[in-house]
């Protein structure tokens, strides 16, 4: 692996540019060889009226922020109403569906949507879901990271590229990663990869010490300790960047099955080197891109700009780049090398 010295790094930053260090970087022909665009906030109507158009638009990462209604035991959907969905979630059950009914569905619909619109789509994707759970699980009632597995088996099942596809020989995802065990884009046609970070509300409750990605670790660990790592569906994710690795926060047994880095683009740019992850391929999402100096406009950026800046973060080594460019049908759909 090359990188560029530690002296040309430090000029750059201190010039205000980006950091553009040189790596072999990935296969590009596999997941962890390019990057991507998605779309924040996916699931809200104001977005898109309906799921499905995020798709249509080329959206390469659907966001959906979800939260266990324990009374009900329905997985709701929604940005701030934690016993009822807001979002652009449908009923569907035929292509024709997913753009026709009442709104405000289930985080299952939303998966149910998701998994239509692939059957229809065999040639798009691969696709990133990304899981915000506002206030995390709430296993003591019973709605744990094995309820929300099972619902994404019984909606998604078959379209998911899971732990145990890159797990393949490996002893942990982390050694599987720095083999680049990671599946063709090719192959990967008409499926998702789940990544899943902790919400917003349980990072600021202060009684809350178990959390999200914590509690979804051990849970895969668990399965995969009995045998059953087949029945996870979702990569438990690093949330928020962190000079050196910022895994350092989980035990020694938690480490090693953390693959996939979640935050603020910014903030990995400027302050923690992200070529290290593409050096071990690891998968990273980098969030409100249109903030690395110099900011562009968050919603309505002109074509050139945003595509200038997914191919800067493209050579920052990110794996999805993720911003609020809802309307830039001809950007979203880009795919190009990482690094």
């Amino acid at each position: 692996m090359r990188f560029s010295s530690v002296a040309l790094v430090v000029g750059a930053l201190v010039a205000g540019s980006l950091v553009t260090s040189a790596t072999a970087g990935a296969d590009p022909a596999k997941l962890s060889g390019a990057t991507t665009v998605g779309v924040h906030n996916t699931y809200d109507p104001a977005a898109y009226p309906y799921l499905a158009q995020a798709l249509d638009a080329g959206s390469a990462l659907i966001e959906l922020d979800v939260w266990p209604d324990f009374i009900t035991h329905e997985w709701k959907v929604s940005h701030s109403n934690p016993l009822g969905n807001q979002n652009n979630c449908v009923a569907a059950n035929t292509v024709a569906d997913l753009y026709t009914g009442g709104q405000n569905k289930n985080l299952e619909n939303c998966l149910d949507d998701i998994r239509i619109w692939q059957n229809a789509h065999p040639d798009k994707g691969p696709l990133t879901i990304k899981l915000e759970m506002k206030t995390g699980f709430s296993a003591n009632t019973g709605m744990g990271p094995a309820l929300l597995d099972a619902s994404f088996n019984a909606h998604l099942g078959g379209h998911i590229y899971k732990p145990i596809d890159l797990l393949g020989n490996y002893p942990t995802l982390d050694a599987a990663s720095k083999a680049d065990n990671w599946a063709t884009r090719d192959s990967l046609k008409g499926k998702s990869i789940v990544e899943i970070i902790p919400g917003t509300v349980e990072e600021q409750n202060p009684t809350d010490t178990y959390h999200t990605d914590v509690e979804y670790a051990d849970y895969l660990i668990g399965l995969k300790n009995s045998g059953q790592l087949a029945n996870a569906n979702i990569f438990p994710t690093v949330h928020n960047a962190a000079p050196g690795d910022p895994r350092s926060r989980f035990t020694s047994t938690q480490q090693p099955w953390f693959v996939v880095f979640d935050g603020d683009a910014n903030a990995w740019v400027t302050q923690t080197g992200p070529w290290w992850f593409d050096s071990n391929h690891y998968y990273l999402v980098m969030t409100d891109g249109e903030n690395v100096a110099p900011a562009i406009d968050a919603h309505t950026p002109t074509v050139d700009q945003a595509t200038q800046r997914v191919t800067d973060l493209a050579k920052q080594h990110a794996s999805v780049i993720t911003a609020d460019w809802t309307g830039l049908t001809t950007v979203l759909p880009l795919v190009l090398p990482r690094g």
